[in-house]
């Protein structure tokens, strides 16, 4: 039987709540995501993705309605119930990386486990262990600016991973790389997915990146409009289904 990792009901994010410049951003949204799944999150510029991403993994906080991660209502958590939450729970990947340009990449990816207060003699061999699998080891000394994007983004999952973390939040993880390094960092979580079971959702725009996935949920307007799970199909199929869906809804676009 199946696990519910993350579930909203009637979710709801309305800036300027209660005044007379309100701005509902999000319609209510019902989403559920279950243990192991690879969900992307497609639809049109300003659709509201970035917004609900962020309000399902406490980066910032729904207005209306609820939102459970493993069965945890999250509005019921204190500051520090959350601070200590995500730790343990989430991984976050974006697509500016957000390292520390003060700190070098040893640094940047020991952070979670310094702020969660792991034991100094336990930190070192996990994060050079980590960095062996991203094979960004010899880079450690290193400061983000004189890394490329690609090993910048390896340090990034680096610091998603250093607690492993059963949920994965990614926010446009290619966006700031080449098709390369794209293709490779895709290649990554699905390997992560596959084997340890992580449950991924993540922010994307391209049909390509989105092929690597399990589930895309296409959201237009603050609401989810359509849904397609990859199921038996391959790879390829999926794909074009994806941009079949895409072509569709860019027509509908274009009519309005």
């Amino acid at each position: 039987m199946s696990e519910v990792i993350l579930e909203t009901k009637n979710m709801k994010k309305i800036y300027n709540y209660r005044t007379p410049n309100a701005f509902e951003a999000l319609h209510g949204i019902d989403f559920t995501a279950e243990k192991g799944e690879f969900i992307a999150i497609m639809g049109p510029s300003g659709a509201g993705k970035s917004t609900f991403i962020n309000n399902i993994s406490t980066i910032d906080q729904y207005t209306e309605g609820s939102v459970k991660i493993k069965g945890t209502e999250i509005r019921t958590m204190s500051s520090n119930e959350i601070g200590t939450f995500r730790f343990k729970t989430l991984g976050f990947i974006f697509q500016d990386f957000n390292l520390l340009d003060t700190h070098t990449l040893f640094e940047n990816i020991a952070l979670p486990l310094s702020l969660a207060d792991v034991k100094k003699s336990e930190i070192e061999p996990r994060v050079r262990e980590m960095a062996e699998k991203m094979n960004i080891s010899s880079l450690l000394h290193k400061f983000p600016k004189e890394c490329s994007g690609g090993q910048r983004q390896r340090a990034a999952i680096c610091r998603a991973l250093i607690n492993n973390p059963e949920i994965i939040v990614a926010d446009e993880p290619t966006g700031n790389l080449d098709s390369a390094n794209s293709t490779e960092l895709m290649h990554i979580l699905q390997k992560l997915n596959q084997e340890s079971g992580v449950t991924i959702i993540m922010v994307t725009h391209d049909p390509l990146i989105t092929s690597y996935t399990s589930r895309l949920v296409f959201i237009k307007d603050g609401n989810i409009e359509r849904e397609l799970a990859r199921g038996d199909m391959s790879q390829d199929d999926y794909f074009q289904k994806i941009v079949e869906l895409n072509a569709e809804e860019s027509r509908g676009e274009l009519k309005k």
